[in-house]
């Protein structure tokens, strides 16, 4: 059905709303995570995010009513799904805005189609066009200037290659977890429930993982600190991701991708206004190459899809 979906579909409220919506909470929870890392061990901060995502996305599939009974297969999807996208996912981007300003970050992993397309080939056997790797290609060769341009200026931690290894572990953990969802082990099953399960198994991953590196629990007495985990466990995980799935269903992957194009220019932009990003004539163009690399490689699977 969502292969089917016409050119135009983007204009009806129904998507459009949804797609903005998405868009722009997703783009301002980058500069968000850097309030949730000064001062807090990283993995704490990811470990209360998801102590309150969690019962929120339970309630939601209540009041869904879709059922939370899963078959032993799903919940074997739904634990690796937690362990990658929910603890492995998050930990690696919450560490890697400690040495990368969030837009940067935030580009990186709007990358993810890439690792995305391949594992696709790889597990489910979908294919991929020579124009998807073309454009990826000038996508990536915008990246690595934009990556020069933070080693040059350095503004956080100064140790920029760490930050990028750190954002691509993100990256490919988050891959995983797209790309295995769409298998057969999670046809059938709620998307809702499937997520609520989910974010169980990959909190409970978050909690052993804080006590293991970060020591003893943390709780900070700032209520802005409380606000921003407040605005993206249930902002940006709780309304996002069911959101975005739909969009998905009803645009197809090639379409929906686009939104993380347009969380990009958001989050380079608040980044510019609260973070100081330098844009530089190197920032400048790697920012142009990586946005038109991204616009090609998508504008090449939604014609191979369509």
């Amino acid at each position: 059905m969502s292969a089917e979906a016409p050119p135009h579909a983007l204009l009806r409220p129904a998507i459009a709303i949804p797609f903005l919506l998405v868009a722009a909470i997703w783009g301002s929870t980058w500069y968000v995570i850097t309030g949730q890392i000064d001062g807090v061990p990283a993995h704490w901060s990811v470990a209360w995010r998801f102590t309150l995502a969690t019962p929120a996305m339970f309630l939601l599939a209540l009041a869904m009513r879709r059922s939370l009974f899963m078959p032993r297969r799903a919940h074997r999807l739904a634990m690796a799904m937690g362990l990658m996208q929910f603890c492995g996912n998050y930990n690696f981007v919450y560490l890697s805005e400690l040495y990368l300003t969030s837009g940067v970050v935030a580009l990186m992993i709007g990358m993810m189609f890439v690792p995305n397309a391949v594992l696709g080939r790889a597990l489910l056997g979908q294919r991929v066009t020579p124009r998807f790797f073309a454009g990826s290609a000038v996508a990536l060769a915008g990246i690595a200037l934009l990556l020069v341009n933070e080693a040059q200026v350095e503004p956080l931690g100064g140790n920029v290659l760490f930050g990028v290894a750190l954002a691509l572990l993100a990256m490919l953990s988050a891959s995983f977890a797209n790309v295995i969802q769409a298998g057969p082990a999670g046809q059938g099953t709620s998307l809702v429930s499937l997520l609520a399960w989910s974010m169980l198994y990959g909190t409970l991953a978050d909690y052993g993982i804080a006590f293991a590196l970060a020591g003893p629990p943390v709780l900070p007495n700032d209520p802005h600190y409380w606000a921003g985990i407040g605005w993206l466990a249930l902002a940006g995980s709780v309304v996002t991701f069911p959101l975005y799935y739909n969009l998905v269903r009803q645009l197809g992957a090639g379409r929906a991708a686009y939104n993380g194009v347009l969380v990009v220019v958001i989050a380079m932009f608040i980044s510019t206004l609260l973070e100081g990003y330098r844009w530089t004539p190197l920032a400048i163009a790697g920012g142009l190459l990586a946005m038109l690399g991204m616009i090609l490689a998508l504008r090449a699977r939604e014609v191979k899809s369509s």
